[in-house]
């Protein structure tokens, strides 16, 4: 063997290590885990920060490795082309093709490719620096071929990378791995956190109609009774007619202020006096903006309005944090009702309860973006105040109507066939 023909194939190899690298590289640099390259990078290790950097300018970095990869693999397959020709003639094409070919695809695609896929994170650190150089060598090459890219294609549309489909998708994966109860609740409660900047304050209030109220001109006695009777600590106090809230009553804030009035007689005590600012909130108010606002305002309780002013319900800080973690009761909280199961099958639901409940308590699968509670969900469905005794069906549920008081739908039969609503989405 020649000293030609050795300096040919150790640069055959070289080359072969070249590609090899570029598409180690390619691979390592788009698998790494975004995540532990960032902690590193936190923690001053200057190769994640190299990582950060390359994966910063994601289209200058494919750019550069395709370039680097693209010459390598042409100058070996030309190198052993010509040399193929030498020895072996017009069959040297057809032997270089089929030899380079395997050679390339195993020993500088497949191989490294994989490597670099099973061990990302390490590889990626290993060769961050020398790309970074690289890139830095072949910007005019680069920025060349992006501007010759868009004379011919144009700019284009990059599609937006959704972060929070991404998470949605890695929560659902976590939900998948394992099928056990405690998982399925870290699922749920992970995706709840994401729900927030969806879920508006609508949704998740206490209705005007169960509301317990305070009125202003109420004997201090009298509204002692009832705020005993409630099991909560807050209550909006209005004056004259129900929409005009004017202050939220603290039961610490009426026994402080009965115990001052100890030596006196109660009717001194002024309900008005003693009751704070009411904090009013839209009703289309984000769950996730509406928790930021109770945070900087250090509230736990809200008046929802609506467009026009009117009072439509209330909102807490519970409320918001029931939705990531489900129900929170404590002792004085009173039993779930509105929702009772029959013999054969069918849930007796009052007509107030709401939709987002009912699919919680339930699992079931009934929309709420047009309707909150069951009632409006029919009053939506069907476009008219139905009658006792009328059935309905609509979202894989059958309806029947129990009772109905003026224009309110009190109470109803709910069958619930999710096999129907597959149909209709067929």
């Amino acid at each position: 063997m020649t000293l030609g023909v050795l300096l040919l194939i150790l640069s055959i190899i070289v080359l072969l290590f070249g590609s090899a690298f570029f598409s180690g590289s390619e691979t390592a640099l788009t698998a790494a885990s975004e995540a532990r390259i960032h902690g590193l990078a936190n923690r001053g290790d200057d190769r994640a920060g190299a990582v950060e950097k390359l994966r910063h300018h994601k289209e200058k970095l494919i750019s550069t490795l395709l370039i680097g990869n693209n010459i390598v693999n042409v100058l070996a397959t030309s190198l052993a082309t010509s040399a193929a020709i030498a020895y072996f003639g017009e069959t040297g094409v057809l032997i270089s093709t089929v030899g380079m070919t395997i050679l390339l695809v195993l020993f500088a695609e497949v191989i490294p490719k994989t490597y670099a896929f099973n061990h990302a994170d390490n590889f990626a650190l290993g060769v961050a620096k020398p790309v970074r150089i690289l890139v830095v060598l072949l910007t005019p090459f680069t920025s060349a071929l992006d501007r010759l890219v868009k004379l011919f294609i144009g700019r284009g549309s990059r599609p937006d990378e959704s972060r929070e489909e991404e998470l949605r998708g890695m929560i659902a994966l976590h939900g998948q791995t394992k099928d056990d109860a405690e998982t399925r609740e870290q699922t749920a409660m992970l995706a709840s956190v994401l729900d927030l900047g969806e879920v508006t304050v609508e949704e998740v209030m206490t209705h005007r109609g169960s509301v317990m109220m305070i009125n202003a001109a109420s004997d201090p006695d009298e509204v002692f009774r009832q705020v005993m009777e409630s099991p909560y600590t807050r209550h909006p106090v209005y004056s004259g007619k129900i929409d005009n809230i004017i202050g939220v009553l603290h039961v610490k804030a009426l026994l402080r202020g009965l115990g001052k009035a100890a030596d006196g007689p109660s009717q001194n005590l002024s309900i008005t006096d003693i009751a704070t600012d009411p904090y009013f909130a839209p009703e289309t108010t984000l769950l996730i903006d509406q928790l930021q606002a109770f945070r900087s305002r250090r509230e736990h309780f809200a008046v929802v309005v609506d467009e026009y002013g009117d009072f439509r319900g209330i909102v807490t800080l519970e409320d918001i944090l029931e939705e990531i973690v489900g129900d929170i009761d404590d002792e004085h909280d009173l039993e779930i009702s509105g929702i009772r199961p029959q013999a054969d099958g069918s849930w007796i639901v009052e007509g107030a309860v709401t939709i987002r409940d009912l699919n919680r308590a339930l699992g079931w699968n009934l929309p709420d973006d047009d309707a909150t509670t069951i009632a409006g969900l029919v009053l939506n469905e069907t476009r008219t105040i139905p009658s006792p005794g009328q059935e309905f069906r609509f979202h894989g549920t059958r309806l029947r109507i129990l009772r109905r008081t003026g224009n309110k739908l009190e109470r109803m039969r709910v069958w619930y066939e999710p096999q129907q609503a597959e149909e209709e989405t067929s």
